[in-house]
């Protein structure tokens, strides 16, 4: 148990296979969004640290990619190295998994995780149970005799169910030490770095149905002007024919993506926001390790 006189800091790496709500939790714990979400694999490419601050204690969430098992690109094998880097020095893992649903995909992900680290199994998406007082307790009795798990928490990062009990447990293996950030800080990230993520979520979320997900983006101008920020961005893609597909019908389903996507840079900048996006064709861009690099994927 820790000792409340002295101030406690640490990592905690959330890890998961695809779609499990690892962004969502983040989001929750931080109480902003640090980390875009949606429906779509691949949503997450970055690691991303969100940092919560109270009392006397500090943690710093790393939010990972989902360990993806299918597909071989550069990307895929960017991101698969960015989850196990991950574990490398943290204090704590959360080990994100769905209610109801325990595989193959999952089991993979649990052999990789460090075993002098506590892990804590977190069963999301509760609140989509079917017979929730019937099934979840046999399931989490399941899921008990897979691993040397430090607890197991079920909640809803959605609806903020039960997060609150995550923390407290999570905090007993925080280590003594000076807090790493400023107590209003909520994520390490830059406001260029956020400002292509907005804007690739809303494109994840407007047409992940109909392009695949060799689309990414890149600020090629972030300014400051008094308190406006000028950006321009371009929205890369795969194949001639998906820029016609992100431009939209005169132009409409572009501008609907650069308006969600701004909205959402003021809200969390505070302060209003200029954005021009135009569309680009890059073939190739996620098998080729320079073109990643460049795009700034490490």
């Amino acid at each position: 148990m820790n000792d409340e006189t002295e101030f406690h800091t640490g990592y905690v790496a959330i890890v998961g296979r695809p779609n499990v709500g690892k962004s969502t939790l983040l989001n929750r714990l931080v109480g902003q969004k640090v980390s875009i979400t949606s429906r779509k694999a691949q949503t997450t490419r970055h690691q991303i640290r969100g940092i919560l601050t109270e009392g006397k204690q500090q943690f710093v969430f790393v939010d990972t990619p989902g360990f993806q098992s299918k597909h071989k690109n550069a990307l895929n094998r960017i991101m698969n190295r960015s989850v196990v880097q991950s574990l490398q020095a943290v204090d704590v893992v959360f080990f994100v998994i769905e209610a109801g649903r325990w595989g193959e995909a999952d089991k993979a992900i649990l052999e990789l995780l460090p075993e002098n680290v506590p892990v804590i199994l977190v069963i999301n998406k509760v609140d989509k149970l079917e017979d929730k007082d019937v099934t979840l307790l046999p399931f989490m009795q399941i899921l008990d005799k897979e691993g040397k798990f430090a607890g197991i928490v079920p909640l809803s990062a959605a609806k903020g169910q039960a997060t609150d009990e995550l923390l407290k447990l999570a905090g007993r293996f925080l280590p003594v030490g000076e807090p790493l950030y400023e107590a209003d800080d909520v994520t390490d990230r830059s406001e260029r770095f956020l400002a292509a993520e907005f804007l690739r979520e809303k494109l994840f979320r407007r047409l992940g149905d109909e392009l695949p997900y060799g689309i990414t983006v890149e600020i090629e101008k972030f300014e400051l002007d008094g308190s406006l920020r000028r950006i321009a961005a371009a929205i890369i893609v795969d194949k001639a024919p998906h820029k016609a597909m992100v431009i939209g019908k005169s132009g409409e389903t572009l501008k609907s993506v650069a308006t969600e996507a701004r909205l959402d840079m003021e809200k969390l900048f505070g302060a209003k926001v200029f954005l021009e996006v135009w569309v680009k064709v890059k073939s190739g861009w996620a098998d080729d390790e320079r073109a990643l690099k460049s795009l700034g994927y490490e």
